[in-house]
Parts: C-alpha cells; structure tokens; sequence
C-alpha cells in the first residue's frame, strides 16, 4: 500500500514538474512576444544602419562591379612591371562598356581614392575607348601617358577588391608602398591621429571639469530640503527643454568680445581690454561643460539620494572627523555613480560636432568634423565609415580600462 501511495506521489510530481515547466515556458514566450517589436525597431533603427556604416569602412566593390572582367584579371598580375597586351584590352573594353552603362564615374571615385588623377583618366579613357584599337598599349599610352606609368595599375589592382584597408590606414595617417608594406604617411600629411588627440584631450578635459562642478552641485541637491532638492533638481533638468544649436549660440553671443563676459569683466576691472574668449578652445571647453554637466549630475544626484545619512552619522559616533567620515565613509558609496556620470560624459564628448563646430577654431575641431565632412562634403563614405570605426574601437578600449581603474563594473545609474 505504501509502495503505491509512494507511485503516485512521484508521479503526481512528475506531473507538476511538467506543467510548471509549461507555464515558465509561455511566460518566456509572451514576453518575447512584447520584447519583439523593441527589438526589431532596435535592429532597424539602430544596429543595422551602424553595421552597414562600418561595413562601408572595409568593403568597397564599386570598381570591381563596375569592371568584373579586368578586376578579376588584375588578381594575376605581380604588379612588378606593365600588364601585357591582354590587360590593355581589357581596359578598354571594360572601361568603354562601364562608360556607356554609366558606372564607371561612381567606379573612379573609387580609383581617385587610391591615386589622385584616376577619376579624370577614367572618364577621359571611356569616352575615347570606341576610337581605340589594337595594339591597345599604343593606343592608351597615346590617349594619356598616365597609362604608361605603373603606379596608375597599382592604383587599379587596389581597386578590383572586395575588401581593402586602405580607408581604415588612412584614418590612422598610414599608407601602403609597394610590396605590400605599411608606413606612416609623411608629418606634413597627418590629419587624423592629430585630431584624435585632439577629441581625447578635450573629452578628457571636460569630464574631469563636469566632475569638479557637478560633485559638489550633486551633493548640495541630495543634501537639501524638499523643496530646495526640488528647485534645484529642475534647475539641473531645464537645459535639456533647450535646443542644443541654441545653448551653444547663446554662448557665441556671451563670450565674444563685445559679449556681456567681456563686458562685465572690465566693469569689474579685472581686464583692461577684451580678450578673446571665442573661437578658441577655451570656448569649446565653456560651452561643452554647460552643456554635458547634467548628464554628470543626475546618476551622481540619483546614487547620493540613495545613501543613507546614518553613515556618516555613525562613523562621527565613532570618533571621525567630518573630513575624514565624508572620504572613507560617504565618498566611496558615490563611486559608481561618479564612474557612471564621468563615462557617459566622456563617450558623448568624444562625437561632440556642433559645438566645437561653432564656438571653436581651426584647430580645435574634433574627429567627429573630419565624419561629417567625409560623409556629407567629398561623399567619402569610406574614410568617414573608417574614422567612424576607429572612435568606436577608441570607446571599446577605454571602457574596460574605465572599469579596471575607475570601478565602471559597480557603475550605477541610480
């Protein structure tokens, strides 16, 4: 009797199990369910349109779509000396056929990346290919000398691939030679790597000012009344109901030298004439803090919120001063959200654009400029795609070193 009673017990389990196991299984599936068009919008809107941008740093097949047949023949060849015959024709064929179907100039925008010249040439060789004919070395050369010189099918076989690293080289000032090897491109020629110093050391900058100002603003809102917290809390809040473009105009208007800074500052005699306080970094620096310092204030108000004040009530029972219970008592519980508000700010200063754009100069314009000219301005879209690529590994790096160094694993939002 008890052997059956035993049976059924077991068995009524196994039953429960199962259907326990159904009801997490339809609970996993409906919030999937709710979950999907969150992340399908995500997907279109927001991994899809980065992936294919970086993509475009690596893969360039306008030429080789444009001229299939030299493209795939240029892969034999050693790069050593003049293609033979066979490649001449197939020049001319290839480049009249792409210029009557009309894609060759989208083809020698690409071969004007690898040579300076080559979009002329191009367009010059398939508007004369019908008049050319064989021996087709003779009637090339004659056409444009240009064709007589290697460095132009070097610039070619660049060209006819599906992958190239020329983009993401260039982004970091280098460059190919013959043979295959890689060199620094020439002092006189680095554009890039300055301007990545550039965005570190005015993101850099700028966290750490947010960080020296919006500490002791966080610990004054969590520290006050109610209604004080409150005034202040909307304080913090109201530049975000203002346009960025406007903040930072607003900051052309006060700083420049007829501006009401130039103006209060001799009405208190502190300077004798107006100094240039625009269009330089120092107005770069003015401006991005105004604008980033509550995305440093709120993870950090939020964190101080949380902590209770016993804390630091108790370490004083204890015997510590104010100074010493606020360092090893109060401080390292703000951590996290100090760490938060320090990284957010920094990942958006590294792409700021419109501010340095505007109350900068020549020489304080960030990466991000270099994007949108690329971008929207010589519609170089893979060099901007590779600039692009190397902020993002830039963040991919400092982040982790972010979380050994500055606890970024504990980082709290609130």
């Amino acid at each position: 009797m008890s052997t059956a009673v035993a049976g059924t017990a077991v068995a009524g389990a196994g039953d429960l199990g199962r259907k326990l196991a159904r009801a997490n299984r339809a609970k996993q599936v409906t919030a999937f369910a709710l979950l999907a068009p969150a992340l399908l919008l995500m997907l279109l809107a927001f991994v899809w349109p980065i992936g294919a941008l970086l993509t475009n740093a690596v893969h360039a097949p306008e030429f080789r779509d444009a001229v299939p047949k030299l493209a795939a023949w240029m892969e034999g060849w050693d790069g050593e000396a003049l293609p033979d015959e066979a490649g001449f024709a197939l020049v001319a064929e290839e480049f009249g056929r792409a210029f009557r179907d009309r894609s060759l100039p989208r083809a020698s925008t690409r071969l004007n990346y690898e040579r300076g010249g080559m979009r002329s040439l191009a367009m010059k060789t398939g508007r004369g290919a019908p008049r050319l004919a064989a021996p087709y070395r003779e009637s090339l050369v004659a056409l444009d000398p240009a064709w007589g010189d290697i460095a132009t099918w070097r610039a070619i076989a660049n060209a006819s691939t599906w992958l190239t690293p020329r983009f993401v080289l260039q982004a970091l000032d280098l460059q190919r030679v013959p043979g295959g090897g890689i060199q620094a491109v020439p002092p006189e020629n680095r554009v890039y790597l300055d301007r990545l110093q550039v965005t570190f050391t005015i993101s850099i900058v700028v966290t750490l000012v947010c960080a020296a100002i919006g500490y002791p603003m966080a610990y004054v809102m969590a520290m006050a009344g109610p209604n004080r917290g409150r005034l202040l809390f909307l304080l913090v809040l109201l530049p975000f109901w203002i346009s960025l473009l406007v903040r930072t105009a607003a900051w052309v208007v006060l700083l420049q030298k007829e501006g009401i800074v130039n103006g209060a500052l001799l009405a208190l005699g502190i300077i004798d004439e107006p100094q240039q306080l625009i269009f330089n970094r120092f107005g770069v620096y003015v401006a991005m803090v105004h604008i980033l310092l509550p995305f440093l204030v709120l993870p950090l108000y939020s964190v101080m919120k949380s902590i209770p004040r016993d804390h630091v009530r108790a370490a004083a029972s204890l015997g510590a001063t104010p100074a010493s219970a606020f360092v090893t008592v109060y401080f390292p519980q703000t951590v996290p959200g100090l760490g938060a508000g320090c990284l957010l700010v920094f990942i958006l200063s590294i792409g700021f654009y419109i501010t340095p754009a505007l109350v900068g100069g020549s020489r304080d314009q960030m990466l991000s400029s270099l994007i949108a000219e690329n971008a929207l301005g010589t519609a170089n879209w893979g060099l901007a795609s590779a600039l692009a690529l190397v902020l993002l590994c830039c963040v991919a790096v400092v982040y982790p070193v972010f979380g050994r160094y500055a606890g970024a694993k504990n980082l709290r939002l609130g």
